[in-house]
């Protein structure tokens, strides 16, 4: 059995903005099979528009094509197939975009990021199962994003790719706790483990940055320095935690540095470029740590002065999904969202319909302020 649903699918990779005008993302109807033994059918409520969908949108980040892009999302299960147990039909779920399998290293030891299943079936374009439940009319299969595939009316997932979570959270701010929150709030409290009354500051401030932002206050730093290209990102930061705000440029590290006396404890990097990086690094503080959350172009690099790693007691670590466990960390924050301590409700920027896809993504690319989201329904 199959049903027909409108998704916005990526024929080529390396189109130019603006997008409405190259248009690489189109909406069709696709015909999606029906969920099999560990899967689950999703009507899809909202998804986010993620600097990981432009990624491969324009290239810097390939995947085989064609593809249903979105990985950050919402919806309601209408189907599970055979050994689902901890979800049903009617529930409402988010999505995790690292399909976990349990049984792998990573997973047993605690780390479901990195599920190794879960990286081969997503750089495939697949399902845990190694299937591609979209094809076009025509018989041609279309490829899964990151498990998800959530720029669609509905999607077919592993069921260890979504979490219940309570009915009446908007699709708009649900959609968020799948990877802005995940990895950015997750990077701060998992992978960093920020100790109160330290200093943090944050290079990059979209969705993920802006996330971190939150979880550095969360986390009780006394003065989190959020720092960004563009000044109009700054009245946001500020309403979700920042204490400081600098503009990136030549006298960013050192007003960095003066505002944190000396050197951040904890620098986190959410731009995705090398240069970002380099600033985050040089920002941080005798015995600091700087973490990588952004993802850059596989072909780049930065050089860093590597006496500081020995002799200032520096680290350097990478957090991929915010380290996170996702069972156990969604309901957890969307927890400290209900209790007020996150305000998670001001990440959620301009709405579009599925229709209109090409916009969000201009929208993203022109460095619009909060999260642009497809609502599907």
């Amino acid at each position: 059995m199959s049903v027909v649903a409108k998704a916005a699918v990526l024929t080529t990779i390396g189109a130019q903005s603006p997008y409405a005008a190259s248009s690489p993302l189109s909406v069709e109807e696709l015909e999606l099979r029906d969920p099999g033994p560990g899967e689950v059918l999703v009507r899809v409520g909202a998804a986010g528009i993620c600097h990981s969908d432009l990624s491969v949108v324009d290239g810097v980040r390939p995947r085989p094509v064609p593809m249903v892009l979105g990985h950050e999302a919402a919806g309601v299960v209408e189907a599970v197939g055979p050994g689902v147990t901890h979800v049903g039909p009617g529930e409402h779920v988010v999505f995790s975009f690292v399909p976990a399998c349990g049984d792998c290293v990573p997973c047993l030891s605690g780390r479901p990021a990195l599920c190794e299943r879960g990286a081969a079936s997503n750089t495939a374009g697949t399902l845990l199962s190694g299937e591609r439940p979209f094809t076009r009319l025509d018989g041609t299969a279309v490829n899964h994003h990151l498990g998800v595939s959530a720029f669609s009316e509905r999607t077919v997932a592993a069921a260890a790719s979504v979490v219940p979570v309570e009915e009446d959270l908007p699709w708009e701010h649900a959609a968020l706790f799948g990877c802005a929150l995940l990895t950015g709030v997750g990077a701060v409290l998992n992978t960093a483990r920020v100790e109160p009354g330290s200093t943090a500051v944050v290079v990059g401030l979209g969705g993920v940055g802006l996330a971190a932002v939150m979880g550095a206050r969360l986390a009780g730093c006394r003065r989190v320095v959020a720092v960004d290209l563009d000044p109009a990102k700054f009245d946001l930061a500020v309403a979700v935690g920042a204490t400081d705000v600098v503009q990136s440029g030549d006298d960013a590290v050192a007003q960095v540095r003066e505002r944190t006396g000396g050197g951040a404890d904890y620098a986190f990097e959410a731009a995705g470029h090398p240069s970002a990086l380099a600033l985050a690094y040089a920002a941080t503080g005798r015995g600091g740590t700087t973490v990588g959350i952004g993802l850059p172009h596989p072909d780049q690099s930065f050089a860093l002065p590597a006496l500081s790693l020995v002799a200032e007691e520096r680290r350097l670590i990478g957090s991929y999904m915010g380290s996170a466990v996702p069972r156990r960390d969604i309901p957890r924050y969307v927890g400290l969202f209900r209790d007020g301590r996150m305000p998670v409700d001001r990440l959620a920027g301009a709405t579009y319909p599925l229709e209109r896809v090409n916009d969000a993504m201009d929208a993203l690319a022109s460095g619009a302020v909060a999260r642009q989201l497809l609502v599907m329904d």
